[in-house]
């Protein structure tokens, strides 16, 4: 319930209370931003980005009990914008550096979703790292509760194919 009372205090205008929430979910916030982005100078702009974007528009957000929804809905939004920057400026590397040690499975898992579509990342990172039901991702995108589960479906078997063939090469 405490929960709720702070986000009620944010959307009517506190910025401590907003201040608090964000603090709290930090490093869901940043985990989420990292995957989608996959390098940690991005991944703290997008949180510098989405800080102040949700300052600016938390006034927007008509229920309480959707605004852990709706700050993942702007998050991945700040990614998106990111992703789309970086594509008109950056020539893409062959050879990704990376700063610290990753586990291979996570590693592997990463680029194959990489490889699909931002549509088909977006409903992965929605369902399996926010944990959001498949209602709730429903009503976040405006599609049908049927369209999600059927997108998953696709995405998933994508991925599987992805596995299937990294483990024969």
């Amino acid at each position: 319930m405490e929960q709720i009372e702070l986000a009620k205090k944010a959307i009517a205008g506190d910025e401590t209370a907003l201040l608090q929430l964000l603090k709290q979910e930090e490093s869901t916030h940043y985990r989420i931003a990292f995957s989608y982005l996959k390098n940690e100078h991005d991944s703290l702009e997008a949180i510098q980005e989405f800080t102040f974007r949700c300052f600016r528009k938390i006034h927007t957000v008509k229920q309480a009990q959707f605004l852990n929804t709706w700050l993942i809905r702007v998050l991945l939004n700040v990614c998106n914008d990111i992703q789309k920057k970086k594509s008109r400026y950056e020539f893409r590397k062959d050879v990704e550096e990376l700063t610290f040690q990753v586990d291979s499975n996570k590693l592997e898992l990463s680029e194959a979703i990489s490889k699909l579509s931002p549509e088909q990342q977006q409903l992965i990172y929605l369902k399996y790292y926010c944990d959001l039901k498949n209602k709730e991702i429903a009503k976040e995108i405006h599609i049908s509760e049927g369209t999600v589960k059927s997108r998953l479906h696709t995405a998933l078997k994508k991925l599987r194919l992805l596995f299937n063939e990294g483990g024969q090469s």
